[in-house]
């Protein structure tokens, strides 16, 4: 009995600990994945400019102010990019993007938010309510940066005049002049074009990300021989 007590006192002391290790390293962490992110932006930032040419050559426009393109491979489309616009055209579109790294973290301020308010009715989530709460906040985060990839799917297109003098864009100074324009044209629906289909391909993904995490948070917390409650 003595040594029972003593192995149960002793498991409360390493869990706890775990929790306060985790809570005090938690915003460290979260740091780090946001460095990675910038890191990640600046390295791959330049393929994505070349993946975006390649795919939309020999599409048709409707503004006559895109640029058309004539590559004939990866290789030729960063020889011409570098020779005809410079080197920094490879990073077009970096400033939206290094925006965008924040959307997981406006994803789960909002699923956090959601779950608060849910707990606050019940005990805790069932599968169904972690579904649901993660599926709108991913609808919540991609529609309000949703603006901020389609400036940067323009940008990385790069062969768009922005001035009377036929200049080509090559600046991330324009991000604004970008949305304006488009507000112009548009309207704000202009901001928001294939909305859908990015909502259908991330929403359905993010809720089973986050059911799945609720699954693992409380397997976790059973393993370390806590009682999980996820109310914070």
């Amino acid at each position: 009995a003595i040594f029972t007590s003593m192995d149960e006192k002793l498991t409360e002391k390493l869990a706890g600990g775990s929790v306060t290790a985790m809570t005090v390293f938690f915003p460290l962490d979260t740091a780090r994945l946001r460095l990675q992110g910038v890191v990640n932006v600046l390295l791959t930032t330049p393929l994505w400019v070349v993946n975006t040419r390649l795919k939309l050559q020999g599409a048709k426009f409707r503004n006559e102010d895109i640029v058309p393109t004539n590559y004939k491979g990866i290789v030729d489309a960063f020889h011409q990019i570098i020779r005809d616009e410079g080197v920094l055209a490879l990073w077009n579109g970096t400033f939206p993007s290094l925006l965008l790294v924040f959307n997981p973290a406006i994803q789960f301020m909002f699923y956090e938010g959601f779950k608060r308010k849910l707990l606050k009715t019940r005990l805790q989530l069932t599968s169904l309510d972690a579904f649901v709460i993660g599926a709108v906040a991913k609808a919540v985060a991609t529609t309000i940066t949703y603006p901020m990839q389609t400036v940067q799917s323009i940008l990385r297109f790069g062969r768009h005049r922005l001035n009377p003098e036929n200049r080509t864009l090559g600046s991330l100074k324009n991000v604004l002049y970008l949305l304006r324009q488009r507000v112009r044209r548009f309207g704000l629906v202009g901001l928001y074009k294939g909305l859908e289909a990015k909502l259908l391909q991330t929403v359905l993904t993010a809720a089973l990300m986050f059911l799945v995490y609720e699954k693992l948070t409380a397997a976790t917390f059973t393993v370390m021989g806590l009682k999980h409650s996820q109310k914070h």
